[in-house]
């Protein structure tokens, strides 16, 4: 599983700062931890960035690329940011992320192919989100096409069903259920893709100390059905543990659950209870509240 390192975005108030101020040491040191755990690219989550673009991307991929040699994932919905971060970029990049929406595919998918890097693209329309596997698979045909018209090669293309939060009301556990379909189908419908999930997106909304159990079990599941690659915090030393097969028989019963097996939980650990419990809510066999562990 390749993990993307999740850990310098915008949103968290210390990045944005220190984005802001130039200071090195926190990017820096984001950086350097996330490279240390694990993760095999480092994502640059900088929002729309509209002001200084040029100067503020390139402070910001030059900073990160002294702390570490992983390669980069510039994740922006700004095309003006995002050809101002690929330019300084040493090894190949990945573009984060383009879509099958209109100006997207006329702004972001040609500097997939001018800069010679790989790119997410997403099942996005101009729509909005399909709601179907179905209508996401048509989605992502046509964008893929498109994309290979322009010269891109399914091996450098990424594919992103949109993950939505588990809690969203009346679609949150349908959507997590689907999407696991999707990434099992999506290689016998174009060969050659990659896959990967904003995993965090997951849990949004979620009590903040549910929200680690929620991510580790759905990219367990995501990963047995043949999921590529995760944004996702690779500081998270059980999320890691689970990708480095070491947590065998808790992923033994994550899978067992998925496969609709109705497990005994007297004999079990408090924290396999857990697993099954929430594999349980994200297979939409149990209904989610934010309780679930409780029930």
């Amino acid at each position: 599983m390749i993990i993307i390192g999740e850990n310098i975005h915008v949103i968290a108030k210390d990045v944005s700062v220190a984005i802001r101020e130039r200071n090195a040491t926190v990017i820096q040191g984001l950086t350097k931890e996330q490279t240390q755990s694990g993760a095999h690219y480092i994502d640059l989550n900088v929002g729309p960035m509209k002001k200084d673009t040029e100067e503020t991307m390139k402070w910001l991929v030059n900073c990160v690329q002294e702390a570490t040699e992983l390669p980069l994932s510039i994740d922006t919905m700004n095309p003006v940011a995002m050809e101002a971060g690929l330019k300084y970029c040493k090894k190949r990049a990945i573009i984060n992320s383009a879509s099958g929406k209109t100006d997207s595919k006329a702004q972001m998918l040609p500097l997939a192919k001018k800069y010679n890097c790989d790119v997410v693209i997403s099942v996005m329309t101009d729509k909005g989100m399909p709601p179907e596997v179905e209508s996401k698979i048509e989605s992502i045909m046509e964008t893929v096409s498109h994309a290979n018209d322009l010269g891109i090669p399914n091996e450098d293309i990424w594919v992103d069903p949109i993950i939505l939060p588990v809690s969203t009301a009346g679609e949150g556990q349908n959507i997590a259920v689907g999407n696991l379909e999707f990434i099992k189908i999506l290689q016998d419908v174009l060969p050659g893709l990659k896959s990967t999930v904003g995993l965090s997106n997951i849990s949004n909304g979620v009590p903040a100390h549910l929200r680690p159990i929620l991510n580790r079990t759905y990219l367990v599941m995501l990963e047995r059905n043949g999921l590529y690659s995760a944004i996702a915090d690779p500081l998270d030393e059980e999320l890691m543990a689970f990708m480095k097969g070491e947590l065998s028989q808790i992923t033994d019963l994550i899978y067992r659950t998925m496969d609709g097996e109705e497990i005994d939980l007297s004999p079990l650990s408090q924290k396999e209870v857990a697993y099954v419990k929430t594999a349980r809510v994200l297979m939409a066999q149990t209904l989610y509240s934010d309780a679930w562990l409780e029930i």
